[in-house]
């Protein structure tokens, strides 16, 4: 779907902007002709600093190059510190991939977590996968292990990414503590049905005490097989 995510970037103006599968490469000019690289998305956006996590690396052309796919956060305030947690599996910088019913244990997951200049605590994470949108007592290891970095955390806190787990979901009680705007708004669904018929709302945005929150959208433009999930924010 090369150029709609950047397109998408071009006409909306963000401040913070949270990837999941985002792809990056030391060969960008290689990659970015059939996929929009974190590089292209910078440029799009206009926002100068970046934090990213790469999830799994997958070699290109015969081994000349690498590409690298995870969690990013693109932001217009500095970012002061990063810290990547580690919820399941392990990094392969040679990843190839088996498991069709769920996670594939030949790649790493992890939450991203930054503070910024501004004050906000950002974590952006892509939740541990199986095909039942309930999950499983694993998810509910994994999000206890991203709570947990939150649930301490002194000041302003948002989090948000492709959970890969409805509101209903058994690992979603280890984030009560946070407001989750996908259930405060009645969403009920997050994904664009290019392969999926259901009703799933696994994309979730969640703030600390103390945000006012406002013009919650899930966007209608198809950028991938989610939808864009946007919410205006005043700390």
């Amino acid at each position: 779907m090369k150029g709609a995510l950047t397109r998408f970037l071009r006409e909306n103006e963000y401040d913070i902007i949270c990837f999941q599968e985002a792809v990056w490469s030391d060969n960008d000019d290689f990659l970015g002709y059939f996929v929009d690289t974190v590089e292209d998305l910078k440029a799009a956006s206009g926002l100068e600093y970046d934090a990213r996590v790469s999830n799994y690396g997958v070699e290109l052309l015969g081994g000349k190059a690498t590409m690298e796919q995870g969690n990013v956060i693109l932001s217009r305030y500095p970012i002061e510190n990063i810290e990547t947690i580690l919820t399941h599996g392990k990094y392969n910088p040679k990843s190839a991939f088996s498991n069709k019913n769920g996670a594939d244990d030949n790649q790493a997951w992890y939450a991203l977590k930054v503070k910024l200049a501004n004050g906000l605590t950002v974590l952006a994470h892509h939740g541990y996968w199986q095909r039942d949108p309930l999950g499983n007592e694993e998810t509910v290891r994994c999000m206890k292990v991203v709570a947990d970095t939150l649930r301490d955390e002194k000041g302003p806190a948002l989090m948000c990414g492709d959970l890969n787990v409805i509101a209903e979901a058994p690992a979603m009680r280890e984030l009560d503590f946070l407001t989750d705007l996908t259930v405060e708004t009645g969403t009920k669904q997050t994904l664009m049905n290019l392969k999926f018929v259901k009703d799933v709302a696994c994309d979730h945005i969640l703030i600390s005490d103390g945000i006012k929150w406002s013009n919650f959208e899930v966007h209608k433009e198809l950028v991938s097989d989610h939808a864009a999930v946007s919410v205006e924010i005043e700390l």
